[in-house]
């Protein structure tokens, strides 16, 4: 992953503008930074993306902004001035791609809207990522990544029946949204090979959530069912549940599988439940499932969960554990796949980071340095662009980079 930069990279002829903060349209202007991309972050003068101050902090800087913003060049730059727009404009002008995250409408009113940009280049792609969407009702309302995830569906299910919901631990809706933001570029970046034109992608943290719902709309459309919270378990799925382990643990058992579940049986010593007829296949399990798991369950108990694991293993039962930070820093699995890589921040300190999806064979991303300084490439983004020291002292001395 840290193979010299002269190395081929699938998107290296690639200029991305970002226009985005925070999360979604971030990660997605990461994951094309990674295979080559010459992504030009722009941020407020002054503070920067918030990002900078979320999460940890260790001198000064978020230790989220090293993974969000490697391998992009800051630029400090102010969208709101005249000036500031004029600049977005050229840079627009020679770039494949931007990549933005305001409420819709607001970069129209700087003058920054898709019509304006793709006048000056007709091959520019734009990909907008907001919470409802570039048209609908809810157009203009603001949207979070956890109102999207609650919107979507996601909400709803997540916890213990009969107890107020719960969110997933990490914000899955804007992570979500970036992966369909990269796919909507890879896509169009196809179809202007063709045509020679670029389009917009207009993607909405509730709709990439609810595309993740999998059976939740047929089934109420079918037959009025209302999908509940099943807290551990995943209801019409059996077995797959988190189970108690002698020693207060938990395991995780996924025996859902024909074959699997009669493994499973027999590992526990339930031969009768493996040869019934009547759970020799899912829809038979689902029904019988708080028995199945109750089963299951009895024989966990009375085993600390590393016998259960190497049991299971041996029998080739799908089983696992809720991992922690620290399970996975450590992990021989992660480590011999280089998903856990270590770069050096600026301070000297070392520092463990993701390492880079997804693998490919002979052109494979890169990890890459940290998230930049705030403004740490401007001049050379501005040199790059024809402008000339002079004119970007006075910028400087108005604030405006």
């Amino acid at each position: 992953m840290n193979a010299p930069e002269a190395r081929q990279l699938p998107l290296q002829d690639l200029k991305v503008l970002e226009l985005g903060q925070l999360i979604a349209g971030p990660f997605a202007t990461k994951l094309l930074g990674e295979f080559g991309a010459d992504v030009i972050k722009i941020e407020p003068p002054g503070t920067g993306d918030p990002l900078r101050k979320w999460r940890m902090i260790e001198d000064g800087t978020s230790l989220w902004w090293h993974v969000q913003t490697r391998n992009k060049r800051s630029v400090a730059l102010d969208l709101r001035s005249e000036e500031g727009q004029a600049l977005v404009r050229q840079l627009a002008a020679e770039a494949d791609v931007v990549v933005e995250n305001f409420r819709p409408g607001t970069l129209e009113s700087w003058g920054l809207g898709w019509e304006a940009l793709s006048a000056l280049n007709p091959r520019l792609i734009m990909v907008h990522i907001s919470g409802y969407g570039q048209t609908g009702p809810y157009r203009d309302k603001p949207g979070f990544g956890v109102i999207g995830e609650a919107m979507g569906g996601l909400r709803y299910l997540t916890g213990q029946p009969d107890e107020p919901s719960v969110r997933v631990g990490v914000s899955i809706g804007d992570s979500l949204s970036a992966l369909y933001a990269v796919i909507g570029t890879l896509l169009a970046l196809q179809e202007r090979n063709r045509s020679g034109l670029g389009q917009e992608i207009d993607v909405a943290l509730y709709e990439s959530v609810f595309a993740m719902m999998e059976s939740l709309l047929p089934e109420f459309d079918a037959s009025g069912h209302v999908r509940e919270p099943s807290g551990s378990a995943l209801p019409g799925i059996t077995p797959s549940n988190a189970y108690r382990c002698q020693n207060g643990d938990y395991v995780l058992i996924a025996g859902n599988g024909d074959s699997i579940f009669k493994r499973l049986m027999g590992v526990i010593g339930r031969e009768d439940l493996a040869n019934d007829p009547a759970l020799a296949h899912n829809d038979g399990r689902s029904q019988q499932a708080a028995m199945i798991d109750a089963a299951i369950e009895a024989w966990t108990l009375e085993r600390p969960r590393s016998a259960i694991l190497q049991a299971l293993d041996d029998a080739r039962v799908p089983a696992g554990y809720p991992y922690t930070a620290k399970d996975i820093a450590f992990d021989p699995h992660y480590l011999a796949r280089e998903m856990i890589q270590t770069f050096t921040r600026p301070n000297g300190q070392p520092l463990k980071v993701p390492g880079v999806l997804p693998k490919l064979s002979a052109t494979p991303g890169r990890l890459g340095n940290g998230g930049p300084a705030l403004g740490q490439h401007t001049d050379d983004v501005l040199d790059e662009l024809g402008i000339d020291q002079e004119t970007r002292a006075k910028l400087r001395q108005a604030g405006i980079i």
